[in-house]
């Protein structure tokens, strides 16, 4: 009889941390831990807030019963690792050490690691990340820009967006991802477009040069940029937090929540829905990018994250680039389930973790 692994899923957001237990493929416990700003508002950096996290998580698992001593191996979302290619990759004492080295506008899954991995230590098991956001499978022509010391880099949705493509390729194309080409749009409170060919994510937008959304600035132009940059306005760190998590949506109408923005399009209000607009406009023409590095031989465009509940939001996006390829609405994010079902493959011996150049 095989093994039953009972996987243990974290992932850190900026003010909660998720988490789930799967007994094999079967989630049986979930939850959304939330940390209050009056709490956050204590620890000066990110990775302060480490024991403050694991402290809740494992409380929360005492309360429901669970013990820590049952856990086969622990999964958690992978942060701001060097380049790496998809798949899975085990938490060492090395990437620990590196995410306590990124102080710059540091990402809340980089806590995950350090987490994940003093548990796992702690009861004599595996920890893994699976599709960190640092995942980088470009091609060589898509790394090419004007400036040498600036090139194109990969960042943003991979876990979910890589696992939308696996399951559209099983579900509706009835065949292996390798022989599948699709254009995955993650919308959320950041918003990033993946052309994945084969199986590899050749070329991308992040959230900070695809279009904008809810808390994200999306591209902007270089030159303006540089000026704000060296206008005296913003030390780096706040024009850093201001262009990823202070702007788009939230500096344009003052809410992240789409719900809202279109009651007030609902309710009349002109410039609402101008700014609606320009957010499906930008997603569009991203997607109308991506389409040109197939030739336009794209099997589906699929929608997914949370903004993809939206359904003013899919029409308008559909209606500008259904002419490239039919559009799958894969609304929610299934970042919990793509953890899990990527630790069990390492689990049963069907994938390999991999290894991360520490000195890139």
């Amino acid at each position: 009889m095989q093994k039953r692994e009972v996987i243990l899923v974290i992932n850190p957001g900026s003010t909660s941390t998720k988490i789930a237990v799967f007994e094999d493929e079967t989630k049986v416990l979930s939850e959304t831990l939330r940390h209050p700003d009056e709490d956050l508002a204590a620890f000066p950096w990110i990775m302060d807030q480490v024991e403050y996290r694991k402290a809740h998580i494992e409380q929360f698992l005492a309360e429901k019963g669970v013990a820590l001593g049952s856990l086969t191996c622990v999964m958690s979302r992978g942060g701001q690792l060097p380049p790496c290619p998809s798949g899975a990759f085990e938490i060492t004492k090395e990437m620990v050490d590196f995410v306590y080295t990124l102080k710059v506008a540091p990402h809340a899954s980089n806590t995950g690691c350090v987490i994940a991995y003093e548990i796992a230590r702690a009861y004599g098991i595996p920890a893994y990340v699976y599709d960190p956001i640092t995942v980088d499978e470009l091609s060589p022509v898509a790394r090419i820009t004007g400036l040498p010391e600036l090139p194109k880099q990969s960042r943003g949705h991979a876990l979910n967006t890589h696992a939308m493509a696996r399951q559209c390729a099983r579900n509706v194309m009835k065949k292996p991802v390798e022989e599948c080409t699709f254009i995955v749009v993650h919308l959320g409170g950041g918003c990033s477009v993946w052309l994945i060919d084969k199986g590899y994510s050749v070329d991308m937008y992040g959230d900070d040069d695809a279009g904008f959304c809810p808390e994200r600035c999306g591209r902007l132009q270089a030159v303006e940029l540089i000026k704000l940059c060296y206008s005296g306005q913003y030390t780096l760190e706040q024009l850093s937090k201001r262009l990823r998590g202070g702007s788009g949506l939230k500096l344009l109408l003052g809410t992240t929540d789409m719900r809202e923005v279109e009651a007030r399009i609902a309710a009349g209000d002109e410039y609402a829905a101008l700014v609606h607009e320009a957010f499906t406009y930008n997603i569009a023409k991203s997607i109308g990018d991506l389409a040109t590095v197939v030739f336009g031989k794209v099997d589906r465009i699929i929608l997914t994250g949370g903004i993809a509940y939206s359904k003013m939001v899919t029409d308008r996006i559909t209606a500008r680039v259904g002419w490239i390829a039919p559009v799958e609405l894969m609304p929610g994010e299934y970042e919990m389930e793509a953890l899990a079902q990527g630790g069990l493959r390492v689990l049963r011996g069907q994938e390999t973790p991999k290894s991360i150049d520490w000195n890139p």
